[in-house]
């Protein structure tokens, strides 16, 4: 949601009737505001309104009620004065009114008719209704409108006498009944004495007031709105605007994301279904101090009442809001609500106000919203591409597209900004008529220094956090490694920062993740911490800063966290010589992320000069390092990755390292032992895959209770805790997979919660340890790959949770029974079972998604009736194929779409029952499902 600059198109008469049917501000008012925008060349209203009335019926009710009314409102309202000299036709000056008017309110009442001077402008506004944009809203106040329109009753004796009237011209009266006619067949307000004028002054006020600020909203700076409709759609429902009772909402969202335009849009749309509104901007650190609160509850009261209100104390205050405002129908607007003492003060109960009312809160802590007890809070998202893309163009170019030179570097601004619609205005405004190189050049620094104004209105969040909070957030924005950091951090931090829309929460699922700009601002925190040396910044992520600390040797102990990717190519051919002495005055190093780093020339051992008392995190892909230096002590170590690096062991003897909780040694080829790791107790995670030349790990894993995943995959493992019984508890996966030297499973009794279990492609193995039948948690288990191993269906027990299987070759000829009973199976897999003649009845597996079968001796292609309904992947390599044909008639339904019976084996227009062709080859059959029901079949030869 954001804004854009206005269109130049005009209204079609449909568009304008529309408008004129509404009585009460609804969402047919959105009409008005598109028919009510000016083109660039159109000149602005001098009047807003135009009144036309009878002076005798209404000039000193219900004309002066309503003039003062949309008076009070900032409304600009022309109407003739009473001493203004009345001829026999209309005066230049009014003319020139109803010209320079947006909208022309007529009130026909019981004389109207009998003046020529109000026919005669009568007319006149019919005549500009259709030259330009005039908006005619009529008021039949205590006449029916048929007589209007038909001239009858008092408007049939006027006509008749100004018939007689032998100074008027019949056509200037034909005219008079035109106008007559063509406006009392539009929609208007009939006050009859069965309403209180006050409520229908204010419907009518209420509407030109919306129509009025909206459309100032939508040329304000040139722009109007982008992406807007679907949010104010879902705000509208969230409103139950025909429930009685009273209703707190919240608007949540990122800093610029458009959270106080949508309250605008909402505000000036429904202000006028309530007795008072206000809209209050809460922003700015000090309106939680008394005086200001006080300040706040002065205005939002005077708003309300319409008249200046004095509070001098916010206790005060909140006993008068009670007392006025408890049966008075409000609507409420909060914006930018940062803390609890703001709310308290401003809407503390909904008892405060009367039944109906409506208090909408927007704010970036959505926790705020929660402990309020709001009844729905709405998210404001990030705009989608092609928005983003118009926002970013009409600000930029003054066009919805941009330039066809200029396409590919706007798309890096748009990806830059990342869908907020504030970066996008700031980006485009700043942009807007400069060069293409001016551009690149701007492009480029963004990625080192973000603007100012953006940098501002997201830092506005970080201020209000924690200390704590603020180093969470700021670890983050340099290492991005928040599943990391989990382990670090307390929860609750990690969920104020998504209370405040600093992270955010994927809609499926745990993870988290945080806005490219957020990150930006971050770093741009670190950064100014001094622009000019880097060496004295507490984080260090951007690579020219770290190797000009590294290869100047200008570290100091400010410095916390390094973190340096390489991901160009370019960049891999330059060789860097850096001394590992760089690294000593780091004294207060908690993070290292190297990777890669194989093009850096070191001198010397970097770990001998590491300081290791506060390193909580070190990640280095190809570490240069032999040797594990003695003096290398990491005690405070949370994380040991050292993927692909040249150790062939690590320490010696026993290293307590009570917070370490994961150990990544993998692709280390010349690893050939792992320490004793007793000293590790909190040990979770140890990923020792592609050690290829490691054979054995220490005992000391087995004491790990702690453990959830051990990864020892295509390692020259021969087995695995020699024989003896190892508890542990928390084990969820374990891989031996493609370790080509395993002859046996382990003893798998002690770990009952295992999830995951990989031993395909042990070329070795021959013997499962029956334990695995009898792990009821066990969802994956993996065999296949293993041609030495027999008799392993026997181990298949009670495994009531298995939803994937791969078995290795087999000799029978009869699909097996037990399969049958894993009800949650989704993934089937048989590799090489050349005696398989006949194809299993698979419908029993209702849960079953994936089925894959090499290698059988199945003759005939199976009935699509035995395949259940759940498959999306199907791959079967059959015998050689017998003449035949199934006449088994098939339904097969997906997601409520049912197929047609045929007679026919389907092909890629049509399902059915397959026909055979007699072949002398090996058939294959695949069928792919893509989210509706297709079948793709290719038979051919397999040599």
């Amino acid at each position: 949601m954001a804004t854009q600059r206005p269109s130049s198109s005009t209204n079609s008469e449909d568009t304008r009737k529309r408008k004129r049917d509404n009585s009460s501000c609804s969402e047919e008012d959105e009409k008005i505001i598109s028919s009510s925008s000016p083109s660039s060349s159109t000149p602005r209203w001098k009047h807003d309104v135009f009144l036309s009335f009878c002076g005798k019926d209404t000039r000193r009710s219900f004309t002066d009620h309503l003039y003062f009314d949309l008076k009070r409102k900032g409304i600009l309202v022309f109407r003739d004065d009473e001493s203004l000299e009345r001829g026999k036709s209309i005066s230049p000056e009014l003319m020139q009114a109803i010209q320079e008017s947006q909208y022309a309110i007529v009130i026909f009442s019981a004389n109207y008719a009998s003046s020529k001077w109000c026919l005669q402008e009568l007319a006149e506004i019919v005549e500009w209704e259709e030259k330009k944009n005039l908006t005619i809203i009529p008021i039949f106040y205590h006449v029916n409108p048929s007589d209007v329109r038909n001239q009858t009753g008092n408007f049939a004796e006027a006509f008749a006498a100004h018939e007689e009237d032998l100074k008027l011209d019949i056509k200037e009266i034909d005219t008079w009944r035109n106008a007559c006619r063509k406006v009392g067949n539009i929609s208007g307000e009939h006050i009859n004495g069965d309403r209180y004028e006050s409520t229908i002054i204010q419907q009518i006020s209420g509407i030109i007031f919306y129509n009025y600020t909206m459309l100032n909203i939508l040329i304000h700076d040139n722009q109007k709105i982008v992406g807007i409709n679907s949010h104010v759609e879902e705000m509208t429902n969230l409103l139950h605007m025909e429930s009685n009772d009273v209703r707190f909402l919240g608007i949540h969202g990122m800093g610029g994301v458009g959270k106080t335009t949508l309250a605008e849009i909402i505000y000036y749309r429904f202000s006028c279904r309530f007795e008072g509104s206000s809209f209050i901007s809460c922003t700015g650190e000090k309106s939680t101090a008394a005086p200001n609160l006080a300040s706040l509850q002065k205005q939002l009261l005077s708003m309300i009442m319409q008249q200046e209100i004095h509070i001098w104390d916010h206790r005060d205050g909140i006993m008068l809001m009670r007392n006025r405002l408890r049966n008075k129908k409000v609507l409420i607007i909060l914006d930018d609500v940062d803390c609890e003492k703001l709310l308290s003060a401003l809407a503390g109960d909904r008892k405060w106000f009367g039944p109906g009312s409506r208090v909408i809160i927007t704010c970036r802590d959505s926790h705020l919203l929660i402990t309020r007890e709001v009844n729905d809070i709405y998210k404001v998202e990030l705009l989608q591409t092609p928005d983003a893309l118009q926002l970013f163009s009409l600000s930029a170019f003054d066009k919805t597209n941009p330039p066809e030179n200029y396409k590919d570097l706007s798309m890096d601004f748009v990806s830059y900004a990342g869908g907020l619609p504030l970066a996008l205005k700031v980006l485009g405004r700043f942009l807007f008529g400069r060069t293409i190189d001016l551009w690149k050049s701007a492009r480029d620094k963004l990625e080192a220094i973000p603007k100012t104004e953006i940098f501002d209105v997201l830092k506005i969040s970080f201020d209000g956090l924690e200390e704590s909070q603020k180093k969470l957030f700021l670890d983050l924005a340099c290492f991005c490694r928040i599943s990391f950091f989990k382990e670090i951090y307390l929860a609750i931090d990690f969920e104020v920062l998504v209370d405040k829309s600093l992270l955010s929460k994927y809609p499926y699922g745990v993870n988290l993740t945080m806005h490219d700009l957020l990150k930006k601002m971050g770093q741009e925190i670190f950064r100014r911490e001094d622009p000019e040396e880097p060496g004295r910044r507490s984080r260090l992520c951007r690579k020219e800063d770290v190797f000009h600390v590294l290869e100047k040797d200008t570290g100091t102990d400010a410095i916390e966290g390094i973190y340096l990717h390489f991901d160009l190519p370019d960049e891999a051919k330059h060789r860097f010589n850096i001394n590992a002495k760089a690294f000593s005055k780091m004294r207060k190093l908690r993070f290292l992320y190297f990777d890669p780093f194989r093009y850096i020339n070191w001198r010397g051992n970097p770990l001998n000069y590491m300081p290791s008392d506060k390193l909580q995190f070190l990640e280095w892909h190809n570490c240069p390092s032999k040797s594990w230096p003695s003096s290398f002590q990491p005690k405070g170590l949370v994380v040991l990755s050292m993927p692909e690096s040249r150790f062939k062991r690590l320490w010696k003897g026993l290293m307590v390292l009570n917070n370490l909780k994961k150990l990544d040694m993998s692709y280390s080829r010349n690893l050939i032992e792992i320490p004793d790791l007793s000293g590790a107790p909190k040990l979770e995670i140890i990923n020792l895959a592609k050690c290829r030349s490691l054979c054995e790990v220490h005992p000391s894993i087995g004491t790990l209770r702690r453990l959830q995943v051990i990864e020892l995959g295509c390692t020259g493992i021969k087995q695995l805790w020699n024989r003896t019984l190892v508890v542990l508890d928390n084990l969820k996966e374990l891989d031996l997979g493609c370790c080509e030297n395993l002859i046996e499973t382990p003893d798998l009794s002690g770990t009952p919660n295992l999830e995951e279990i990989d031993f395909s492609d042990c070329g070795s193995l021959c013997k499962v340890h029956p334990s695995i039948g009898f792990l009821k948690r066990l969802k994956q288990l993996r065999l296949n790959g293993c041609p030495r191993l027999e008799n392993f269906l026997n181990i298949l027990g009670d495994m009531t949770s298995l939803e994937s299987l791969s078995l290795p070759s087999s000799e029978v000829s009869i699909f097996p029974s037990v399969i049958y009973s894993f009800s949650s199976l989704g993934s089937l897999l048989l590799d090489d079972w050349s005696r398989l003649e006949k194809f299993p009845d698979l419908s029993m597996l209702e849960c079953l998604a994936e089925f894959q079968v090499y290698g059988t001796a199945i003759s005939q292609i199976p009935s699509i009736n035995l395949i259940p309904k759940s498959i999306r992947f199907f791959d079967l390599e059959g015998g050689k194929r017998m003449p035949g044909e199934s006449r088994d008639l098939v339904k097969f339904i997906d997601n409520g779409y049912s197929v047609p019976r045929q007679s026919s084996y389907p092909t890629n227009r049509d399902i059915g029952s397959p026909v055979e062709y007699e072949t002398e080859e090996k058939f294959w059959v695949r069928i792919n499902f893509f989210g509706f029901v297709s079948l793709s079949i290719s038979l051919s030869s397999l040599l």
